[in-house]
Protein backbone atom coordinates (compact mmCIF):
# COMPACT_ATOMS: atom_id res chain seq x y z
CA UNK A 1 0.00 0.00 0.00
CA UNK A 2 0.92 3.55 -0.65
CA UNK A 3 1.43 6.09 1.93
CA UNK A 4 1.65 9.82 2.66
CA UNK A 5 3.57 10.16 5.91
CA UNK A 6 5.57 12.50 7.72
CA UNK A 7 9.06 12.23 7.88
CA UNK A 8 11.18 10.32 10.33
CA UNK A 9 14.89 9.94 11.33
CA UNK A 10 14.91 6.56 9.48
CA UNK A 11 14.02 7.77 6.22
CA UNK A 12 17.32 10.15 5.81
CA UNK A 13 18.90 7.63 3.35
CA UNK A 14 15.77 7.85 1.12
CA UNK A 15 15.55 11.39 1.17
CA UNK A 16 19.34 11.69 0.21
CA UNK A 17 18.88 9.10 -2.49
CA UNK A 18 15.81 11.35 -3.73
CA UNK A 19 17.56 14.62 -3.75
CA UNK A 20 20.26 13.06 -5.86
CA UNK A 21 18.00 12.18 -8.26
CA UNK A 22 16.43 15.83 -8.67
CA UNK A 23 18.19 18.15 -11.57
CA UNK A 24 18.58 22.15 -11.61
CA UNK A 25 15.62 23.97 -10.46
CA UNK A 26 14.17 22.66 -7.09
CA UNK A 27 15.85 24.74 -4.55
CA UNK A 28 14.72 23.27 -1.48
CA UNK A 29 16.05 19.47 -2.41
CA UNK A 30 19.14 20.00 -2.65
CA UNK A 31 21.80 16.48 -2.42
CA UNK A 32 23.04 17.69 1.06
CA UNK A 33 23.07 15.08 3.55
CA UNK A 34 23.83 17.56 6.48
CA UNK A 35 21.24 20.19 5.35
CA UNK A 36 19.18 16.83 5.02
CA UNK A 37 19.12 15.75 8.00
CA UNK A 38 18.92 19.38 9.83
CA UNK A 39 16.00 19.46 7.58
CA UNK A 40 14.65 16.50 9.26
CA UNK A 41 15.13 17.26 12.75
CA UNK A 42 13.25 20.34 12.45
CA UNK A 43 10.26 19.00 10.56
CA UNK A 44 9.73 16.29 13.46
CA UNK A 45 10.13 19.24 15.84
CA UNK A 46 7.31 20.76 13.88
CA UNK A 47 5.03 17.77 13.73
CA UNK A 48 5.35 17.72 18.09
CA UNK A 49 5.08 21.32 18.34
CA UNK A 50 8.48 21.75 19.98
CA UNK A 51 9.09 24.86 17.79
CA UNK A 52 7.57 28.38 17.06
CA UNK A 53 4.55 27.54 14.67
CA UNK A 54 5.97 30.19 12.48
CA UNK A 55 9.08 28.35 11.71
CA UNK A 56 7.79 25.10 11.30
CA UNK A 57 9.06 23.03 8.35
CA UNK A 58 6.08 20.05 7.85
CA UNK A 59 7.94 17.45 5.64
CA UNK A 60 6.20 14.51 4.18
CA UNK A 61 7.46 11.34 2.28
CA UNK A 62 5.86 8.68 0.16
CA UNK A 63 6.21 4.94 1.29
CA UNK A 64 5.46 2.18 -0.26
CA UNK A 65 4.49 -0.24 2.69
CA UNK A 66 5.22 -3.75 0.57
CA UNK A 67 8.86 -2.66 -0.02
CA UNK A 68 9.43 -0.44 2.59
CA UNK A 69 10.67 2.02 0.01
CA UNK A 70 10.49 5.68 0.35
CA UNK A 71 9.60 7.20 -3.38
CA UNK A 72 8.86 10.54 -2.72
CA UNK A 73 9.32 13.99 -0.85
CA UNK A 74 7.09 16.92 -0.42
CA UNK A 75 6.18 19.81 2.40
CA UNK A 76 4.73 22.54 3.67
CA UNK A 77 6.95 25.54 5.07
CA UNK A 78 4.71 27.50 7.91
CA UNK A 79 6.16 30.82 6.76
CA UNK A 80 8.49 32.26 4.02
CA UNK A 81 10.12 36.16 4.30
CA UNK A 82 10.51 36.47 8.24
CA UNK A 83 14.28 35.88 8.78
CA UNK A 84 15.21 37.00 5.28
CA UNK A 85 13.55 38.59 2.44
CA UNK A 86 11.33 36.40 0.43
CA UNK A 87 11.47 37.90 -3.46
CA UNK A 88 9.57 37.18 -6.25
CA UNK A 89 8.74 39.40 -10.04
CA UNK A 90 5.31 40.65 -9.99
CA UNK A 91 4.13 40.97 -13.89
CA UNK A 92 2.53 44.55 -14.52
CA UNK A 93 1.68 46.44 -17.04
CA UNK A 94 2.67 50.43 -17.52
CA UNK A 95 1.04 52.72 -20.06
CA UNK A 96 2.77 55.35 -22.04
CA UNK A 97 0.81 57.42 -23.87
CA UNK A 98 1.82 60.89 -25.65
CA UNK A 99 -1.98 62.64 -27.01
CA UNK A 100 -0.39 65.02 -28.97
CA UNK A 101 1.59 62.74 -30.92
CA UNK A 102 -1.10 60.18 -31.03
CA UNK A 103 0.71 57.56 -29.34
CA UNK A 104 -0.19 54.70 -26.82
CA UNK A 105 1.43 52.33 -25.61
CA UNK A 106 0.97 49.16 -22.70
CA UNK A 107 4.47 47.91 -21.95
CA UNK A 108 5.00 44.59 -19.66
CA UNK A 109 7.18 45.28 -16.53
CA UNK A 110 8.77 42.68 -14.03
CA UNK A 111 9.04 44.69 -10.71
CA UNK A 112 10.71 43.08 -7.74
CA UNK A 113 8.17 42.67 -4.47
CA UNK A 114 8.15 40.90 -1.25
CA UNK A 115 4.51 40.53 -1.26
CA UNK A 116 4.39 36.99 -0.27
CA UNK A 117 5.77 37.67 3.07
CA UNK A 118 4.51 35.67 6.28
CA UNK A 119 3.05 33.05 3.51
CA UNK A 120 3.25 29.41 3.93
CA UNK A 121 4.88 27.57 0.69
CA UNK A 122 3.90 24.23 -0.83
CA UNK A 123 7.66 23.06 -1.47
CA UNK A 124 9.90 20.18 -2.17
CA UNK A 125 7.92 17.61 -4.39
CA UNK A 126 9.36 14.74 -5.75
CA UNK A 127 8.23 11.65 -6.94
CA UNK A 128 10.52 8.73 -8.20
CA UNK A 129 9.88 7.80 -11.80
CA UNK A 130 8.89 4.77 -11.58
CA UNK A 131 5.79 5.06 -8.99
CA UNK A 132 4.49 8.29 -11.18
CA UNK A 133 1.74 6.77 -12.34
CA UNK A 134 -2.16 6.07 -10.58
CA UNK A 135 -2.75 8.08 -7.66
CA UNK A 136 0.56 8.41 -6.47
CA UNK A 137 1.50 11.94 -7.85
CA UNK A 138 -2.00 13.59 -6.63
CA UNK A 139 -1.37 12.11 -3.26
CA UNK A 140 1.85 13.04 -2.57
CA UNK A 141 0.88 16.39 -3.73
CA UNK A 142 -2.72 16.60 -2.42
CA UNK A 143 -1.72 15.43 1.23
CA UNK A 144 -0.27 18.25 1.98
CA UNK A 145 -3.03 19.95 1.58
CA UNK A 146 -4.79 17.12 3.43
CA UNK A 147 -2.70 18.21 6.31
CA UNK A 148 -3.43 22.10 5.98
CA UNK A 149 -7.08 21.42 6.22
CA UNK A 150 -6.66 19.23 9.44
CA UNK A 151 -4.53 21.53 11.04
CA UNK A 152 -5.22 24.82 9.81
CA UNK A 153 -4.63 26.97 13.02
CA UNK A 154 -0.94 26.37 12.51
CA UNK A 155 -0.71 27.70 9.14
CA UNK A 156 -1.51 31.46 7.71
CA UNK A 157 -4.29 31.95 5.87
CA UNK A 158 -2.34 32.45 2.29
CA UNK A 159 -0.25 29.47 1.05
CA UNK A 160 1.56 29.38 -2.47
CA UNK A 161 3.64 27.42 -4.37
CA UNK A 162 6.49 28.31 -6.59
CA UNK A 163 6.60 26.00 -9.88
CA UNK A 164 9.84 25.14 -11.40
CA UNK A 165 10.12 27.42 -14.29
CA UNK A 166 10.96 26.40 -17.89
CA UNK A 167 14.33 25.12 -18.85
CA UNK A 168 16.09 23.68 -21.75
CA UNK A 169 16.97 20.24 -22.38
CA UNK A 170 20.58 21.36 -20.92
CA UNK A 171 19.15 22.75 -18.46
CA UNK A 172 20.07 26.63 -18.57
CA UNK A 173 16.95 28.96 -18.12
CA UNK A 174 16.68 31.25 -20.87
CA UNK A 175 14.90 34.13 -18.82
CA UNK A 176 17.94 33.47 -16.41
CA UNK A 177 20.57 33.92 -19.81
CA UNK A 178 18.42 37.11 -20.92
CA UNK A 179 18.34 38.68 -17.26
CA UNK A 180 19.88 37.64 -14.24
CA UNK A 181 23.37 36.54 -15.48
CA UNK A 182 23.86 40.04 -16.24
CA UNK A 183 23.75 41.09 -12.76
CA UNK A 184 25.02 38.13 -10.07
CA UNK A 185 27.77 37.37 -13.27
CA UNK A 186 27.58 33.85 -12.22
CA UNK A 187 25.74 30.79 -13.85
CA UNK A 188 21.93 29.78 -13.20
CA UNK A 189 23.10 26.04 -10.90
CA UNK A 190 24.99 28.62 -8.75
CA UNK A 191 22.64 30.91 -8.11
CA UNK A 192 20.21 28.33 -7.38
CA UNK A 193 22.34 26.64 -4.93
CA UNK A 194 23.31 29.87 -2.99
CA UNK A 195 19.38 30.34 -2.80
CA UNK A 196 18.84 27.22 -1.64
CA UNK A 197 21.02 27.05 1.37
CA UNK A 198 19.81 30.73 2.73
CA UNK A 199 21.77 33.17 1.27
CA UNK A 200 19.69 35.11 0.04
CA UNK A 201 21.54 38.77 0.83
CA UNK A 202 23.28 38.60 -2.37
CA UNK A 203 19.93 39.16 -4.03
CA UNK A 204 19.10 42.29 -2.73
CA UNK A 205 22.30 43.38 -2.85
CA UNK A 206 22.56 42.96 -6.66
CA UNK A 207 19.37 42.90 -8.72
CA UNK A 208 17.87 45.67 -10.12
CA UNK A 209 15.59 47.90 -7.79
CA UNK A 210 13.84 49.59 -10.52
CA UNK A 211 10.83 47.67 -13.17
CA UNK A 212 12.25 45.89 -15.85
CA UNK A 213 10.81 46.63 -19.08
CA UNK A 214 10.65 42.69 -20.28
CA UNK A 215 11.12 44.53 -24.13
CA UNK A 216 14.38 44.67 -23.51
CA UNK A 217 15.02 40.59 -22.88
CA UNK A 218 15.17 38.22 -25.66
CA UNK A 219 12.09 36.80 -27.62
CA UNK A 220 12.62 33.41 -26.17
CA UNK A 221 13.11 34.81 -22.36
CA UNK A 222 9.72 37.21 -22.52
CA UNK A 223 7.99 33.67 -24.11
CA UNK A 224 8.62 31.57 -21.42
CA UNK A 225 7.38 34.08 -18.41
CA UNK A 226 5.36 32.12 -16.00
CA UNK A 227 6.04 28.96 -18.31
CA UNK A 228 6.41 25.54 -16.17
CA UNK A 229 9.17 22.63 -16.45
CA UNK A 230 7.77 20.19 -18.56
CA UNK A 231 7.98 17.90 -15.42
CA UNK A 232 6.30 20.33 -13.28
CA UNK A 233 3.20 21.08 -15.71
CA UNK A 234 1.64 17.84 -14.03
CA UNK A 235 1.75 19.31 -10.30
CA UNK A 236 0.74 22.67 -11.75
CA UNK A 237 -2.47 21.60 -12.71
CA UNK A 238 -3.51 19.23 -9.62
CA UNK A 239 -2.66 22.72 -7.74
CA UNK A 240 -5.10 24.55 -9.79
CA UNK A 241 -7.68 21.92 -9.25
CA UNK A 242 -8.00 22.54 -5.26
CA UNK A 243 -7.78 26.32 -5.72
CA UNK A 244 -4.87 27.89 -6.33
CA UNK A 245 -4.35 29.85 -9.01
CA UNK A 246 -1.59 32.12 -10.85
CA UNK A 247 -1.47 36.04 -9.85
CA UNK A 248 0.75 37.33 -11.28
CA UNK A 249 3.87 36.80 -9.09
CA UNK A 250 6.58 34.66 -11.05
CA UNK A 251 10.11 33.44 -9.40
CA UNK A 252 13.34 35.63 -9.97
CA UNK A 253 15.43 33.05 -11.31
CA UNK A 254 13.66 31.13 -14.08
CA UNK A 255 10.14 33.17 -13.70
CA UNK A 256 8.30 29.78 -13.07
CA UNK A 257 4.47 30.82 -12.14
CA UNK A 258 4.04 31.03 -8.40
CA UNK A 259 0.28 29.50 -7.62
CA UNK A 260 -1.43 30.75 -4.37
CA UNK A 261 -4.22 30.42 -2.59
CA UNK A 262 -6.47 30.65 0.83
CA UNK A 263 -6.19 27.58 2.91
CA UNK A 264 -10.24 28.06 4.10
CA UNK A 265 -11.30 28.09 0.26
CA UNK A 266 -8.83 25.37 -1.14
CA UNK A 267 -11.34 22.70 -2.54
CA UNK A 268 -10.13 20.36 -0.24
CA UNK A 269 -11.19 22.23 2.94
CA UNK A 270 -14.62 23.05 1.87
CA UNK A 271 -15.34 19.63 0.66
CA UNK A 272 -13.78 17.03 3.16
CA UNK A 273 -15.69 15.87 6.27
CA UNK A 274 -14.53 14.52 9.52
CA UNK A 275 -16.00 10.65 10.16
CA UNK A 276 -15.69 8.09 12.46
CA UNK A 277 -13.64 4.80 11.06
CA UNK A 278 -15.01 0.99 11.54
CA UNK A 279 -14.06 -2.00 10.42
CA UNK A 280 -14.60 -3.16 7.69
CA UNK A 281 -13.87 -6.12 4.43
CA UNK A 282 -10.60 -6.03 2.69
CA UNK A 283 -10.98 -4.88 -0.69
CA UNK A 284 -7.66 -4.79 -3.16
CA UNK A 285 -9.25 -6.36 -6.62
CA UNK A 286 -10.10 -4.46 -9.71
CA UNK A 287 -13.91 -6.21 -9.53
CA UNK A 288 -14.12 -4.45 -6.10
CA UNK A 289 -13.14 -0.84 -7.12
CA UNK A 290 -14.31 -1.01 -9.88
CA UNK A 291 -16.76 2.06 -11.22
CA UNK A 292 -16.01 3.59 -7.55
CA UNK A 293 -13.80 7.17 -7.17
CA UNK A 294 -10.44 6.99 -4.79
CA UNK A 295 -11.05 9.29 -1.51
CA UNK A 296 -8.39 10.19 0.22
CA UNK A 297 -8.52 9.34 4.18
CA UNK A 298 -6.31 10.80 6.36
CA UNK A 299 -5.83 10.72 10.30
CA UNK A 300 -5.97 13.50 12.43
CA UNK A 301 -2.80 12.91 14.11
CA UNK A 302 -0.09 16.05 13.69
CA UNK A 303 2.68 13.90 15.05
CA UNK A 304 2.52 11.11 13.06
CA UNK A 305 0.27 12.25 10.46
CA UNK A 306 -0.77 9.90 7.23
CA UNK A 307 -2.93 9.86 4.14
CA UNK A 308 -4.03 6.63 2.00
CA UNK A 309 -6.39 6.28 -1.25
CA UNK A 310 -9.43 3.95 -0.38
CA UNK A 311 -12.72 3.22 -2.08
CA UNK A 312 -14.42 3.21 1.11
CA UNK A 313 -17.00 6.30 1.05
CA UNK A 314 -18.39 7.80 4.25
CA UNK A 315 -21.93 6.48 5.19
CA UNK A 316 -23.96 8.34 8.54
CA UNK A 317 -20.81 9.67 9.24
CA UNK A 318 -18.33 6.58 9.95
CA UNK A 319 -16.41 5.05 7.25
CA UNK A 320 -15.96 1.30 6.64
CA UNK A 321 -12.12 0.47 6.07
CA UNK A 322 -9.97 -2.61 6.18
CA UNK A 323 -7.53 -3.69 8.64
CA UNK A 324 -4.65 -2.96 6.22
CA UNK A 325 -5.87 0.40 5.33
CA UNK A 326 -6.48 1.01 9.20
CA UNK A 327 -3.14 -0.11 10.29
CA UNK A 328 -1.16 1.97 7.39
CA UNK A 329 -3.31 5.50 8.97
CA UNK A 330 -1.97 4.00 12.48
CA UNK A 331 -5.57 3.89 13.89
CA UNK A 332 -8.21 1.62 15.44
CA UNK A 333 -11.84 1.44 14.96
CA UNK A 334 -13.56 4.75 16.21
CA UNK A 335 -10.93 6.66 15.72
CA UNK A 336 -11.88 10.11 13.76
CA UNK A 337 -10.77 10.37 10.15
CA UNK A 338 -10.91 13.18 7.57
CA UNK A 339 -12.42 12.27 3.97
CA UNK A 340 -12.54 13.90 0.38
CA UNK A 341 -13.00 13.13 -2.98
CA UNK A 342 -9.39 12.56 -4.67
CA UNK A 343 -10.03 14.22 -7.98
CA UNK A 344 -12.71 17.28 -6.89
CA UNK A 345 -15.91 15.89 -6.99
CA UNK A 346 -18.22 17.04 -3.73
CA UNK A 347 -18.77 14.63 -1.17
CA UNK A 348 -22.37 13.54 -0.36
CA UNK A 349 -22.61 11.43 3.07
CA UNK A 350 -25.11 9.06 2.18
CA UNK A 351 -27.31 10.54 5.37
CA UNK A 352 -27.70 13.76 3.53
Amino acid sequence: MIVFRSIRNSDLDALFSLARSVGIGMTTLKADRSALEDRIAVAQASFSGAIDSKLADYMFVLEDTGSNQVVGVSAVKASVGLDEPFYSYRVCRLVHSSPKLDIYSQKETLILTNDLTGAAELCTLYLNPEFRGGTNGKLLSKGRLMFASNFIHLLPELIFAEMRGYQRNDGTSPFWDSLGKHFFKMDFGKADDMSSVGTKSFIAELMPRFPIYTDFLTEDAREYIGAVHSATAPAKRLLEQEGLNFEGLVDIFDAGPVLQGHVSQLRITQDSELAIARQGSEQHSDEATSGRRPMMVSNTLCKDFRVIVSYAEPQFGSIALGREELAALGIEPGDPVRVVAMNGQEIRSKAS
